[in-house]
């Protein structure tokens, strides 16, 4: 099953597999599956043709998913940017925009490179 372009797994629950939509999380999916009256512990296999129509209906007309949702994120991304704000200006050098210490952790945003100061003195080069 195809929704929003997106491959749903069938064997999992509808509730699990509608979240495998980037834009639709658990809270979206259970709004949604109360909406078209489906359990949400239904397996995505087991669902008729009429009900399938029935979600594409309702997330394609309700909620931005996939490519839209992503360009508008890009988009709040790139306006900041350029308008350099702070938020901007740590999207530009890749450091964490949230707020978060960056002393110790940050490790996602940076790039898991470990920087460690060494002593400073440089050991002899070995006798061959």
């Amino acid at each position: 099953m195809r929704v929003a372009g997106v491959e749903i797994p069938p064997d999992k629950q509808i509730i699990v597999s509608l979240t495998y939509i980037y834009g639709i999380g658990y809270p979206s999916a259970k709004r949604i599956l109360d909406e078209v009256g489906i359990s949400p512990y239904k397996r995505a296999k087991d669902l008729t043709q009429e009900e399938v129509e029935k979600i594409k209906r309702i997330i394609e007309t309700k909620y931005k998913v996939e490519g839209e949702l992503r360009r508008e994120v890009m988009m709040n991304i790139k306006r900041l940017k350029e308008i350099k704000c702070w938020r901007g200006l740590r999207h530009i050098k890749g450091l964490p925009v949230r707020g978060q210490t960056t002393r110790k952790n940050s490790r996602t945003v940076r790039g898991n490179i470990r920087r460690t100061v060494t002593s400073g003195k440089r050991k002899p080069p070995s006798p061959k």
